[in-house]
């Protein structure tokens, strides 16, 4: 616990998933007194992440990386296919990591691993204290912002970062606005072993329900996200695990051969959200606190991740100049900052699956161009990639081709 309910720490942060849990070691790293405030860690989320190269930087300079690292798979190629079976179809691309001197795009692993390994550095990390505890309420002053845990303790600090997820606590009471909306879709989530070799390569097909698309993990496995209606994800739910594993082989037409499930089923309608403002009174909205979409393009965690690297290296130049680090004049930089990717990717994946739902032949022939220049103009492939890694970036140095682990 703090040392007393009148200490006024720099930061206080509210939840330990992925993305609050990084968001604190980044700012205890960088010398910020920090409290981090939220139930036990999740170490039974069997579901898994995969991480674009922003994310391992990031994760290189917690001091997290060199654990996540082995336990981590490459993903050096992100196979598309139309699997629509409609009149116009995309034609097959392959993004390769290679053509961007990078040894993969990112790197896919369990998220319980993942919130393990955070957990256990974040135990260890000075400046960095520990309650495990939920927030009780909220007061949002002039001068700090007090959380008050359902143990009764209040812990005040220069600025309260928000990490509590779609339902926060912490964005409600600063009286923060939603734009929700939902689509008629469920994604059923599954770890997978199979008798063909992955490659380290991403294959994701489009159905006429959503997305289908297999991550590799470790040897001859891969997780799988398959969205499909309401329906037919109880009825894969449903199914003896023989079957399941039979239905999910022909679904991904034998291309890694036979299926053998190796994780529980889970099930995600799939909904999005959007906070009309990042930030509020001495507060700072992170990850699905701030966004939320359909799990397509590896861009939820990755996006939050942004959300953190971008407010950390923000309120240390704000301590640099002597800045209060919770005033509005500060975290008016952190909203305007963060906007523009939040909007774009957002638009980006609403649009796709909606693109996949649609038998308006216009949208057809839109996606199927798309996907044909992409396979056909290789700067514009090259473009795209850098995009999907992180926006408005040039080439990024790989961690392992240049020496660093």
């Amino acid at each position: 616990m703090p040392e007393t309910s009148d200490k006024i720490h720099d930061i206080v942060v509210v939840g330990a998933g992925p993305s609050g849990l990084t968001a604190a070691l980044l700012f205890a790293s960088a010398g910020f007194e920090t409290v981090l405030v939220a139930p036990a860690v999740n170490l039974q989320d069997g579901r898994t992440t995969a991480l674009l190269q922003d994310s391992v930087t990031l994760f290189e300079q917690i001091g997290v990386w060199e654990s996540l690292r082995g336990l981590a798979t490459p993903l050096s190629k992100m196979r598309m296919i139309d699997d629509t079976g409609r009149l116009v179809r995309a034609p097959e691309v392959t993004f390769d990591s290679a053509e961007l001197d990078l040894e993969a795009f990112g790197y896919n692993l369990r998220n319980k691993d993942l919130n393990r390994v955070l957990a256990e550095v974040a135990q260890e990390q000075a400046n960095l204290t520990l309650v495990e505890d939920l927030a009780g309420s909220y007061d949002f002053g002039d001068e700090n912002v007090t959380v008050s845990c359902q143990d009764g303790m209040p812990i005040k600090a220069r600025l309260l970062v928000a990490a509590d997820g779609r339902n926060s606590q912490a964005r409600e009471a600063a009286g923060i606005d939603l734009r929700r909306w939902s689509y008629p879709q469920v994604a059923v989530v599954l770890n997978l072993e199979h008798d063909r070799p992955h490659h380290d390569t991403s294959t994701e097909f489009h159905t006429p329900t959503g997305p289908f698309t297999l991550v590799p993990l470790p040897g001859r496995s891969s997780s799988l996200v398959c969205v499909v209606t309401p329906e037919q994800s109880e009825t894969l739910k449903a199914m003896p695990e023989a079957d399941l594993a039979l239905e999910l082989e022909q679904r991904a037409h034998s291309i890694l051969g036979k299926f053998r499930i190796a994780s529980e089923p889970q099930s995600f309608p799939l909904s999005s959200l959007s906070a009309k403002s990042l930030v509020g009174k001495r507060l700072a909205l992170i990850g699905e606190t701030a966004h939320v979409f359909p799990p397509i393009g590896a861009q939820g965690l990755n996006l939050g991740l942004r959300d953190v690297a971008s407010l950390g290296k923000l309120l240390t130049s704000a301590r640099g100049t002597g800045a209060d680090i919770g005033a509005a004049q500060v975290l008016s930089r952190y909203e305007s900052g963060r906007r523009s990717d939040i909007s774009t990717r957002t638009f980006a994946v609403d649009a796709l699956n909606r693109s996949l739902l649609t038998d308006f032949l216009p949208v057809q022939i839109a996606r199927s161009a798309g996907l044909y220049l992409a396979d056909k103009v290789p700067p514009l492939r090259r473009l795209l990639m850098r995009e999907g890694i992180a926006p408005g970036t040039k080439r990024k140095a790989s961690p392992v081709r240049d020496g660093v682990h």
